[in-house]
């Protein structure tokens, strides 16, 4: 089921909040390991991943991204997932053409359209803008450009606002725009901060309220899941067990089980357990996983 209106966010239940089921960045990577266009091999991750105990996924897959509606409900009904779907614009080099092509404001008309009429002339709409992302070392004049639009269809419709950073850097200067634009902070997530391995850092952006979100689980060439789960903890211990959330980004058929990866079930077959033998509580993981999301979709 596609869940797009507020009486249906009840039935999330435990949620991973950055995922992507329709995603090809092919074109610009030159590389056809990031087309996830095998719809079989997706609905069988995402059939174990349910059977493990996760009800729904954000699909932040967005405008250029290869976002398909279509194929996203039939992933949904064959698997058994629920779904929540965004809009927005990714990063540099990924951009449509229309976004350099347009101004703010009608940038921001197409994602307060998404939200409240639908995506691609369905029926279907949008209650997360995301992924929105810039580039490694600063923030592009076009990315900022698409943080503004954001920041304008967040405040006209409430949408929450879910980011990438690149290796988990520039969060501060992502929430400094959204300052700028008097967004909710409540409301916004700061993604793949466990790239990143740095308690201040994490603190400092929590100080602002937004979310964290450690969503490359499984990712371990990037960052051991040992270090992922001893951050996690030391964030429970210091108080912010509500505003941390999880997720793996699968962004490649490698990852599927079917082509031999570790695959969705992943997070609750490996690394939850990772979590226990830390000392994370099952009533802090419901939190995060169950009662974190509600709250920043539905609250």
């Amino acid at each position: 089921m596609i869940l797009d209106n507020k009486s249906k966010f009840k039935n999330m239940g435990n949620t991973l909040i950055h995922e992507h089921l329709t995603v090809d960045l092919s074109t610009v990577k030159g590389d056809n390991d990031t087309n996830l266009d095998d719809l079989n091999a997706m609905i069988d991750d995402l059939k174990e991943l349910k059977n493990n105990g996760i009800n729904t996924i954000i699909d932040v897959t967005n405008i250029g991204m290869g976002r398909n509606v279509r194929k996203i409900k039939y992933i949904s009904e064959k698997s058994g997932i629920n779904v929540i779907l965004s809009t927005g614009f990714y990063k540099d080099p990924f951009l449509p053409d229309n976004v350099v092509e347009k101004s703010v404001n009608e940038l921001s008309r197409i994602l307060v359209d998404e939200i409240l009429n639908g995506i691609d002339e369905t029926e279907f709409k949008a209650s997360v803008i995301g992924e929105i992302g810039t580039s490694k070392d600063n923030i592009k004049d076009i990315e900022k450009k698409v943080f503004i639009a954001a920041s304008i269809a967040h405040n006209e419709t409430g949408a929450p606002i879910i980011t990438h950073t690149t290796l988990g850097k520039l969060g501060l200067e992502q929430l400094q725009i959204f300052k700028n634009m008097n967004v909710n902070l409540e409301k916004v997530v700061i993604g793949h901060v466990d790239l990143n391995p740095d308690l201040d850092y994490y603190l400092k952006l929590l100080d602002n309220g937004c979310y964290i979100a450690f969503d490359t689980i499984g990712k371990n060439n990037y960052q051991p899941d040992e270090i992922r789960a001893k951050f996690i903890k030391s964030l429970i211990d210091k108080g912010y067990t509500k505003k941390l959330l999880l997720s793996l980004d699968i962004t490649r058929k490698s990852h599927l089980k079917y082509y031999g990866g570790y695959g969705h079930s992943y997070i609750c077959d490996k690394f939850i357990p990772i979590l226990t033998s830390n000392g994370v509580s099952d009533e802090n993981i419901k939190t995060i996983l169950y009662d974190n999301p509600i709250t920043l979709i539905g609250g």
